[in-house]
């Protein structure tokens, strides 16, 4: 009998399974150092203890979304080591700021399943949640992840899709314990930019382009610990190309938008997420910004002082799109469109 795990296919899943993902990963300094070194991340909460400090955060957190790449690689043998692609995020909502010292453990359950009419691949759909070492949940999400089957014959199962919510509501955000911006450094921060700055329908051009390096986006995704074949392996793949994991994309578009958005201190929530196009080395991602909707978090109940919050779509593209053109005519995403990510943001009030 082997030894290895060859993960799970398509036919491996049944609804309402709960797989317990290993192994706990302990966040480090060394995790904010190399991701400052992959990413041109310069956000202040994250880059200064000081500032954290300054408002309520202490101890310094890491970036948000370091702790998602390490909860995310968690689940990558168990749900995804077979993937075609990783089609989409819903109801991601960051708990609490993960410091240094926390340990990361995860756990997903099976909410949906749906055979492709090829009966080669199907649709898993799963509800993931990452805890800390005192069982507070760090952040929870959903995402749908297309499987090859194992055997093509097997029996396609009952068609289960469950319901998620097109967008996270705002009096569900759950906003770290003390965060205060009532005296909030603009200065520091690096733009004046607060929430009233901003009016729905605005786009932001971040200008920045990065190059993709080989080098670069498998060692981020190592450092999450994603096993992913098609990350690593050019023999994973008939084009014998490594495809760029997705995550490496969202930090980079997360990081290329501090050009217009440096205020911008906390994701709070990713309401959806698409990954529309394959990336791979050598591709120059660029991004762009829309503000589909403000809250003002205290009219929803939540202790928010100085805080606000905007609801951005943040696209990343292969090349730059001075247009900030999301869809053709035809309704289809429009030519260079590698992700489309909806989120929430904290900003100063």
């Amino acid at each position: 009998m082997s030894k290895t795990n060859p993960g799970h296919f398509f036919e491996d899943f049944t609804v309402g399974q709960v797989i317990e993902h290993a192994t706990p990963r302990t966040i480090t300094e060394g995790d904010r150092a190399v991701y400052g070194a992959i990413y041109p991340t310069r956000f202040a909460i994250p880059s200064s203890a000081q500032f954290a400090a300054s408002v309520g955060l202490d101890p310094h957190p890491v970036e948000d979304l370091v702790a998602f790449h390490v909860a995310f690689g968690k689940t990558v043998p168990d749900i995804s080591l077979n993937a075609v692609a990783n089609l989409g995020y819903a109801e991601l909502r960051f708990h609490q700021p993960v410091v240094p010292g926390d340990t990361l453990s995860t756990s997903s359950e099976v909410i949906g399943l749906k055979q492709n009419s090829n009966g080669r691949t199907g649709v898993v759909h799963v509800r993931s949640t990452a805890t800390n070492q005192r069982g507070e949940v760090a952040l929870d999400w959903v995402r749908w992840v297309m499987v090859h089957k194992r055997d093509q014959q097997a029996p396609a199962p009952e068609t289960v899709l469950p319901e998620v919510a097109p967008v996270v509501d705002p009096g569900s955000l759950v906003l770290p314990a003390g965060l205060d911006f009532t005296d909030y450094d603009t200065t520091a921060a690096g733009e004046p930019h607060r929430y009233d700055d901003y009016a729905v329908g605005e786009k932001i051009d971040h200008v920045d382009g990065v190059t993709l390096s080989e080098a670069e986006h498998m060692m981020a995704t190592r450092l999450w610990q994603n096993t992913a074949k098609v990350h690593f392996n050019t023999e994973a793949r008939p084009d014998g190309r490594r495809l760029v994991y997705g995550g490496h994309v969202i930090s980079m578009a997360r990081a290329l938008s501090f050009n217009g958005l440096a205020n911008a201190q906390l994701v709070a929530a990713i309401n959806a997420g698409s990954h529309v196009a394959p990336a791979f080395a050598g591709d120059t991602v660029y991004a762009w910004s829309e503000v589909l909707d403000k809250a003002l978090l205290d009219d929803h109940g939540l202790e928010a002082p100085g805080v606000g919050a905007l609801r951005l779509r943040l696209v990343a593209t292969k090349g730059r799109d001075e247009t900030m053109t999301l869809r053709g005519e035809d309704g289809k995403y429009a030519d260079g469109v590698l992700l489309d990510l909806d989120l929430w943001v904290l900003v100063p009030r």
